[in-house]
Order: structure tokens, then sequence, then C-alpha cells
């Protein structure tokens, strides 16, 4: 089960409004970059990247507590202009037993139909000038956030801090699989949680212009 709303301040459901304009292209220039092998480099007007972010989640049932780790989620940040794309690549979310992750992919997230999770946007209240100062800073992150084939406009709360020229970057909140088409069998509906919580732990490197051409 994977769900996304927010913790402390669930991420929070939008009405419809236009998303910001240039966050459809990071999207296709990430998974560009995810397809050419390209990896980071050096700095380059406030735009970090990673391939190995993390992301969690955890639900608690009576029967047993649910957790997954997906150490492959991929993620671009633009400072410049506020926005940025995250990747998360379904089948990369590894469970304690087998069993339970089988059952996650086939009946669950559908994840031959429904490979990845996506969420893009911008950032509120962020910028390189703020991010330049010592200790981390509490922004909201609104955008596009596409699960199980539903796309959902929501908010969520996050941190960023920038430390030894890398981009750091915490969010943790809630999602209910509900909410994106996710059916939970009658038999065992009873047993488990209506929310999951969603952490979320990148570390960034700045990348160049081009780095995608550069690797080849």
């Amino acid at each position: 089960m994977f769900i996304f709303r927010t913790f402390s301040s669930a991420a929070t459901p939008l009405t419809r409004a236009a998303g910001a304009p240039g966050a459809p292209r990071l999207l296709g220039t990430l998974l560009l970059l995810l397809v050419l092998g390209a990896a980071p480099r050096s700095y380059a007007q406030g735009r970090f990247m990673t391939k190995e972010g993390r992301v969690s989640f955890f639900s608690t049932s009576i029967i047993e507590d649910i957790e997954a780790i997906n150490n492959a989620t991929a993620s671009i940040i633009d400072l410049t202009s506020n926005q940025f794309a995250f990747v998360v690549p379904i089948k990369e979310f590894t469970f304690k037993r087998t069993l339970m992750q089988e059952h996650f992919n086939e009946n669950y997230m559908e994840s031959d139909k429904y490979p990845r999770a996506t969420f893009t946007g911008r950032f509120v209240d962020a910028n390189l000038a703020q991010l330049a100062t010592p200790g981390s800073h509490t922004v909201r992150a609104e955008g596009d956030l596409t699960l199980h084939g539903v796309t959902r406009r929501v908010a969520v709360p996050a941190t960023l801090e920038l430390k030894s020229g890398q981009l750091q970057a915490f969010a943790t909140f809630n999602v209910a699989p509900a909410d994106y088409n996710i059916e939970v069998p009658l038999l065992v509906r009873e047993n488990i949680a209506k929310i999951v919580r969603i952490r979320v732990v990148l570390i960034a490197d700045p990348v160049v212009p081009n780095a995608g051409r550069a690797a080849n």
C-alpha cells in the first residue's frame, strides 16, 4: 500500500490549478538523463540531481506492520526556478518478506501497468539566497503527484539545506491508497491502516548543463 497525504501537515490535496509551467519539461529532462545514464558533476546554476534518493513507507496493521524502502528514487531540483521532479520506480521497494513484496507489486500497485510514481511542481518560499544561510529551511512543495495512474494536486511540507555543496531534502507525509484507486482486498481491509506514512530523504549533487551529452 502506498499513500500520499501529509504527516504533521499532511500532503494536503489542492484544488486543480495550473501547475508550474516548466515542471513537465523538468520531468522529461530527468527521464532523459536516467535513460542516458548521465551522472551529476559540477555545480551549475542551482540545479541538483540524484538517482539514489530514499523513499520509505510505513503502515500499521493488526497482523503486522508494513514497511518498505526504495533507494532508487531519482530527482532533479532547480532552485533558480524552484521547480522539482521526482521519479519513484515502484518495483524498487524492498520488503522484509518476499511474499509481501509480491502482493504489493501485483495486487496493490499493479507495477507492471504503472511502473513509476512521479511528483512534479515547485517549492514555495525557497530560493538560493535563502538556502545560502546556515541551517535547514522549511518550504512547501506543491505539484502533481501521480500514483497508480491517478494524478492529484497536493502540497507537502519539506526541509531543504545546502551542505558541503550538496542539496539535502527531507519530507514526511501521509497518503491514502483510496485517493489513488489502490484497492485493498475485502478479506484484509479491516486489518490494514487507511493511511500510509511516507518519508523522503534526498542528498542531491549539483549538475552541469549537457551532462548527458558529455557522458556520451
